[in-house]
């Protein structure tokens, strides 16, 4: 197609989403919270899900969820099909298209932890690491092509320190920086909360109180289109433990 036939054709796909996006809330005017609620979330934020899939549950029985996870990358194209209507994502969203075309829901931030080979510490030893000590293990690193920003925090973190410890290994997962870690390859640091995900006993987790580094979270969802009564309200919910 040429320009002027592309540009038409993104119109006339623009209208008859809007067109169902107008049905579909007309239609929920009658059936108030029901239907299917389809939500994305990066591996890291998966334990995140279930205290506010279950109070949303207690509130609103009538809703099913279907859930998918990916990087910013995919859930950013999901989000842009209407695949999914809501995202649970590290901040800042790294999405390849303009940051402007989403809304952004700050969640309560998540503290980092430093996740080592159990059999590298004795279990008597106190679960809180300095930095300086952390920096002198191989370290393993989450980082992609199309998502930096956790390695980057992390590895700010350790300049504030003074110290530019050399990664042994980039890692494109979660997933595969934990088996690692578990086999005794190397050391990461992770949001705490992704320990939830990957309980093993092959892993230390240890605080990092002299830094107070934190991973922020959000909800993520398309500006200036139509969100469903469900997904309203998992916002509500989500956004307030104390909302039931």
């Amino acid at each position: 197609l040429t320009a002027a036939g592309e540009l038409l054709r993104a119109r006339a796909e623009a209208l008859l989403a809007g067109l169902g996006e107008t049905e579909r809330e007309v239609r929920e005017l009658d059936e108030g919270v029901r239907g299917v609620l389809s939500i994305g979330a990066v591996v890291s934020c998966v334990s995140l899900l279930p205290d506010p899939i279950r109070r949303f549950r207690e509130r609103h029985p009538g809703v099913t969820f279907r859930i998918q996870e990916g990087d910013h990358f995919l859930l950013s194209e999901q989000l842009d099909k209407r695949t999914i209507e809501l995202a649970v994502t590290r901040l800042p969203f790294e999405a390849p298209f303009d940051p402007a075309r989403y809304e952004v829901r700050p969640l309560p931030s998540d503290p980092f932890a430093a996740l080592l080979p159990a059999s590298w510490v004795p279990a008597s030893r106190t679960r809180e690491m300095e930095m300086r000590e952390l920096a002198r293990y191989p370290l393993l690193t989450l980082k992609t092509e199309h998502t930096r920003a956790m390695h980057e925090r992390v590895w700010e973190e350790f300049r504030l320190h003074g110290l530019n410890p050399e990664p042994l290994c980039e890692c494109s997962s979660v997933a595969i920086i934990v088996a690692l870690v578990a086999a005794g390859i190397g050391a990461t640091v992770l949001p705490k909360s992704v320990v939830a995900s990957f309980p093993s006993a092959n892993i230390a987790v240890f605080d990092l109180p002299k830094t107070g580094f934190r991973s922020d979270v959000g909800l993520v969802w398309l500006k200036d289109r139509y969100l469903s009564r469900s997904a309203r309200r998992f916002i509500e919910i989500f956004a307030d433990p104390q909302e039931h």
